[in-house]
């Protein structure tokens, strides 16, 4: 089945992303949150893993067992660090035989240390080899690739990181994930690019509530997104008061998702940071998904 599927209703195709905890109480506590995600009727839910895949074995952990409990599509994500063809299909054998249909293909980015990326002898140096192999040799699998509506870092122009972005729709992707961003404008002129490059898969928005403004900036930091002035005007308002800054951030997401679905976005992809509390209210806010 094509990821792109679960974007062809007449409703809104919504999916989590998940982590897997470092501690059997992390991991307790994941899902409990998962059975409240559930009860907003995702299409799928993904979890990615450590980097040079460290945590690969507790990824296909996670995601067999959410398929177990909620009986819902997942995918595991998938990159090139540190991994040989040869073990990247073994994985993909392990995945599939776990009940594990869909793959998140990532180039990844480079381990702990180290700052650029180096292909693994016989392993792939792009994103796009990883889909075309998947296709390959695991034809039947669902994969989503991700998207960058402000560039990714390393690229050195949007027009080279949208090339980019073709080849491995080209390859066989079903589906684009962007990054997280805060500022939709730069999602429509990314969407638009894409559709002038003859990109015609479904383009599905990530978005990160905020609840921590220290976290976020760490986060934006790192994967070159930006915060709008007057968000982080109010979050910086909210002091050091916690549950006043999840307030602003749950404001401002309700009204960057209700902005989004306006302009016919075929789905949502919400990274939870492995918790529920502030996508539900946001999605509770719009009146989404609940069952």
């Amino acid at each position: 089945m094509s990821l792109a599927d679960y974007y062809l209703a007449d409703h809104l195709g919504l999916s989590f992303e998940l982590f897997p905890p470092k501690t059997p109480a992390g991991e307790r506590a994941l899902f409990r949150h998962v059975e409240r995600l559930v009860e907003f009727n995702p299409a799928y839910i993904t979890c990615t893993y450590g980097a040079g895949g460290s945590t690969q074995n507790k990824t296909l952990d996670i995601v067999a067992r959410v398929r177990e409990t909620s009986g819902l599509p997942v995918a595991t994500h998938l990159t090139c660090v540190n991994r040989t063809a040869d073990q990247l299909a073994e994985y993909l054998s392990e995945a599939r035989a776990r009940g594990v249909d869909n793959v998140v293909a990532l180039r990844g980015d480079p381990p702990k240390g180290e700052s650029t990326f180096t292909a693994t002898q016989g392993g792939f140096r792009y994103a796009n080899e990883l889909v075309e192999f998947i296709r390959e040799r695991f034809a039947d699998m669902g994969v989503a690739v991700a998207g960058y509506p402000e560039k990714h870092v390393e690229a050195p122009s949007l027009d080279i990181d949208l090339e980019n972005l073709r080849r491995k729709v080209d390859a066989g992707a079903d589906v684009v994930i962007t990054q997280l961003f805060y500022d939709n404008a730069d999602f429509f002129a990314f969407r638009d690019h894409c559709t002038a490059l003859g990109i015609t898969v479904p383009i599905v928005p990530g978005l990160l509530p905020v609840t921590n403004f220290a976290q976020i900036q760490r986060i934006t930091s790192l994967c070159g997104a930006k915060l709008p002035e007057d968000f982080v005007s109010a979050l910086q308002s909210a002091g050091e008061d916690e549950a006043a800054q999840f307030d602003v951030g749950v404001e401002f997401a309700t009204r960057q998702l209700e902005d989004l679905i306006k302009a016919d976005v075929p789905g949502i992809h919400l990274y939870v940071l492995n918790k529920s509390e502030a996508a539900s209210r946001v999605l509770e806010n719009l009146g989404l998904g609940v069952k």
